[in-house]
């Protein structure tokens, strides 16, 4: 595992620098790192850190790698964003614009006075006067294309007087964006944002009109989002060259509507209580884009520092707050002398990340018969994380024991490892599975889903011929098993 990212095909690897030559602590970054492994509420995947645009610190748990996509979740919005700021830029969109104006195959049906006042600027700040998350309502008004289903779901209060985290929203900016330029986000982006960023490969989850989701689906490598913090750190600018004005991003970086009006003046607000901007939060120290489960953007202007994590947890206040704690204090004003050894502990500690192997054996206990072949069925008839998963069956060959995961017309063939630790996949799907059997009726295997936060723990009942399987935290985009991945795209089509 190595502790500093490989370069992309297209792109040149971010400066590196020691950690004391850019003031940086590295002692306050070890003691993050044993709080972070300490704390049952998070499984961390990544981390990187940069302090004067120079990479100071940077890890992948093994199995996650520094070459792999990950699904970033609603740290998509940020992306989004961006792309808003592009078009704004080349005159394609007005923020005081009517969103409806821009969807006028729909604007006879929209007759809500409220609905008809939104404004680009609304969706963009999430201040549509929707009282709260529209999707589901928006979704049965109109299967078939969001944006409508929204428009015709008549908001609350008025436009830009309330906060609510809302995916249609989000959704539609993206639409728009997508409309006025005729290409897809990341089409768009790549001339103006990712290629010049040194940004490869991305992918984005679609919908069924074609369109990129907008509001989450992004995959991208940490690298990606530590280049994005950096590009806003330095307000628009990538090593010199501006490419969005220092306006723009004071605009979409700063509170535009609280997310905590009601809150006493002596309080002291948790992060998702800061305000939010254009598709970024206000935070306790800076402002960030963030995704569900713990994939950060953390941009902290006061230090001129990005920190970038990937993470599976549900918690992701207790994540922010071991930042808050361990590395905003290993923030100096100047460069730390005689810390060379500290430097060293620390670039050998992230080459050794890893998630701790699973329990089991590689192998059935001497005398427990009956494992090769055996067919397994969802222990209360349907397995409720998982309704597709249908069968799994144990089988033993030359290449060792294997499960068999039968999702109706799909199946998946994932091998055990051998002698514990982890084995790893790449079709259909990047997986490592670790795991084996714990006694002699009882078999339990982690799929671990490479380009996503989620796990799925399977256990198999010799007794019962029936399997559970549980997901750590229940993905957001469902799908089948080998779904479970970035899209399939080429390093720079984007389309």
């Amino acid at each position: 595992m190595s502790a500093h990212p490989p370069s992309h095909a297209t792109a040149s690897a971010l400066p590196l620098s020691p950690p004391s030559a850019e003031g940086v602590d590295a002692l306050g970054v070890l003691a993050f790192l044993d709080a972070l492994e300490a704390t049952e509420a998070v499984e961390p995947h990544s981390l990187m850190i940069l302090r004067h645009g120079r990479l100071v610190a940077s890890g992948w748990w093994a199995p996650y790698a520094c070459d792999r996509l990950h699904l970033l979740y609603s740290l998509s919005k940020s992306f989004t964003s961006t792309a808003l700021g592009f078009a704004v830029a080349e005159g394609l969109i007005g923020l005081d614009d009517p969103v409806v104006s821009y969807f006028p195959e729909f604007e006879a049906e929209i007759t809500d006075p409220r609905s008809r006042a939104m404004l680009v600027r609304h969706v963009a700040s999430m201040a549509s006067g929707h009282e709260e998350e529209t999707l589901d309502r928006a979704r049965a008004l109109d299967r078939d294309d969001l944006v409508r289903g929204f428009l015709l779901l008549p908001p609350e209060r008025e436009p830009g007087s309330v906060f609510a985290y809302n995916q249609p929203a989000t959704y539609t900016l993206a639409a728009i964006v997508q409309r006025v330029t005729g290409q897809s986000l990341t089409a768009y982006l790549r001339p103006r944002l990712l290629d010049p960023l040194g940004i490869g490969e991305v992918a984005w989850l679609t919908d069924r009109t074609g369109r990129e989701l907008g509001f989450s689906g992004l995959h991208g490598t940490t690298d990606t989002v530590a280049r994005l913090g950096q590009f806003y750190l330095d307000r628009g600018a990538w090593q010199g060259k501006r490419l969005l004005s220092e306006e723009w991003v004071a605009e979409a970086t700063r509170v535009h509507v609280p997310t905590a009006p009601g809150l006493p003046a002596d309080a002291d607000p948790l992060d998702w209580e800061r305000g939010y901007g254009f598709q970024f939060w206000g935070s306790r120290h800076g402002y960030r884009g963030d995704g569900a489960y713990g994939q950060f953007c953390l941009v902290l202007p006061e230090h001129d520092a990005v920190i970038v994590t990937t993470a599976a947890t549900a918690d992701m206040q207790a994540l922010l707050a071991l930042v808050w704690e361990h590395l905003v204090p290993a923030f100096a004003p100047g460069p730390l002398s005689g810390r060379e050894e500290a430097d060293t502990a620390l670039a050998g500690r992230l080459t050794r990340l890893a998630l701790a192997p699973e329990a089991g054996e590689p192998e059935p206990p001497r005398g427990a018969d009956g494992w090769a072949g055996a067919v397994f069925a969802p222990a209360d008839g349907v397995c409720a994380d998982q309704p597709g998963l249908t069968a799994v069956t144990v089988a033993h060959g030359a290449d060792g024991w294997t499960l068999r995961l039968a999702e109706q017309q799909d199946e998946l063939t994932l091998g055990l490892p051998a002698a514990g630790g982890w084995r790893v996949s790449d079709e259909p799907a990047p997986i490592a599975v670790g795991g084996g059997w714990t006694d002699a009726g009882t078999l339990t295997a982690h799929l671990v889903f490479l380009e996503t936060p989620h796990r799925l723990r399977v256990t198999c009942s010799l007794a019962t011929r029936t399997f559970t399987a549980h997901w750590n935290l229940t993905p957001l985009h469902r799908g089948a098993l080998a779904s479970m991945r970035a899209p399939r795209r080429s390093p720079r089509s984007g389309g």
